[in-house]
């Protein structure tokens, strides 16, 4: 009797794999049984392959275990096909039936049409949905952010996208537009969209390779305390006029774990009667920025601040004052009152997936955490073997 030969395993092709959520997203998908190709660049020092052979090293060592290796196909998203050389594109076409675009930039402030973050977030979506043409790629799914809505108040739903909200950065902007080509692709038979909301580390062992937001709060107040005057280290509070902060504590923010938004993808993914929505990956309960000016005090050990409520406006500003609003400016519209995002598709297909909770204590810890890695992270290069190398 002829054995039967075993099917040839079909790919989900992926972008941004090498950020924070990509990297989780390379273990979680690989534990989940999930074929997977990624679409790196290389950098001055590692090869595409090397920086995910340095990546699943990281993990097989955590995890104690050992991880099957993803394609690696060596591309630019901001390039046509991808960037991606001939013979890679026909495997491309041949093995994969999926689309997983995470790659983003994450850049608030812009110089135009032509700069970030329009140019990853537009114009690489729009190379991407080119690609998935010409590879004959169906099944797509997207990764967005529930701050597409803007600047709303009130509740936002996971089928609303845009009605007419204004933008607080062109960040914001620019995923709108995004989700509004993926949307409006006809060649798509499928579309899974996520949102989560503002990402930091992972909530158990505090890991994270980018230091946006959240972390450059921590720094700005870190370094502040750092350079200042000799009594001020000998106290570990800063003996300066308080710097005084234009809100009032009150306000809601929605922090989620990496590992978690991780998890519930991965979770989504691996399930494909769970495909073709759209899912809010917000927290259970969000956090006030009193508990994140609390938590930014005891992390840095800077005291000197206070919240004066939003309708305050600083006229005789100190030296220190002067510091912290000029290098916290491209995030003035992160720290306002979040909407509520409803969350009923993700709750419905990952009951059993809660968001851990980010509270106080959760917010000192990633900030020393983030603190004792000097708010930098590199990974430990690599060299490719006979035996790590993997080939298509």
């Amino acid at each position: 009797m002829i054995s039967a030969t075993p099917p040839v395993p079909k790919y989900l092709l992926m972008t941004g794999a090498t950020g924070l959520l990509g990297r989780y997203l390379l273990k979680d998908l690989a534990l989940a049984g999930v074929p997977l190709a990624v679409i790196v660049r290389p950098t001055r020092r590692q090869t595409a392959r090397e920086r995910i052979e340095s990546i699943m090293q990281q993990w097989e060592g955590l995890l104690r275990q050992t991880l099957p290796r993803p394609v690696v196909l060596e591309g630019e998203l901001c390039e046509d096909s991808l960037g991606l050389e001939p013979n890679d594109i026909r495997w491309v076409v041949e093995n994969c039936i999926g689309m997983l675009h995470n790659a983003a930039s994450l850049s608030f402030v812009s110089t135009g049409r032509d700069s970030e973050p329009y140019r990853s977030n537009v114009n690489g979506t729009r190379n991407v949905l080119n690609f998935c043409a010409e590879a004959q790629i169906r099944d797509f799914h997207h990764v967005s952010t529930a701050y597409v809505c803007g600047l709303r108040t009130g509740t936002c739903l996971e089928s609303e996208l845009d009605v007419g909200q204004k933008f607080g950065n062109p960040y914001e902007e620019s995923k709108v537009e995004a989700e509004k080509l993926v949307r409006s692709n006809k060649h798509l038979k499928s579309l899974t969209v996520y949102r989560p909301s503002i990402i930091v580390g992972d909530s158990e062992t505090g890991f994270t390779n980018t230091f946006h937001g959240f972390y450059a709060a921590v720094q700005l107040v870190y370094t502040i305390n750092a350079h200042s005057d000799t009594s001020t280290k000998e106290t570990g509070h800063c003996n300066r006029r308080p710097s005084r902060i234009t809100l009032d504590g009150s306000e809601n923010k929605n922090f989620v774990p990496v590992e978690w938004v991780s998890a519930v993808m991965a979770h989504v993914i691996s399930h494909p009667e769970h495909h073709g929505q759209t899912y809010h990956l917000t927290p259970r309960n969000p956090v006030t920025v009193q508990t994140l000016h609390l938590a930014l005090q005891a992390a840095a050990k800077f005291y000197g601040s206070q919240l004066m409520g939003k309708d305050f406006f600083v006229t005789d500003p100190v030296d220190v004052e002067k510091f912290f609003y000029e290098h916290i400016q491209i995030y003035n519209s992160y720290w306002r009152n979040d909407p509520h995002f409803d969350s009923s598709n993700t709750k419905a297909v990952a009951p059993h997936l809660p968001c851990p909770y980010i509270d106080y204590q959760k917010l000192v810890f990633l900030a020393r955490t983030a603190i004792e890695m000097n708010f930098t992270w590199r990974d430990k290069p690599v060299k490719l073997t006979e035996t790590t190398l993997v080939t298509h």
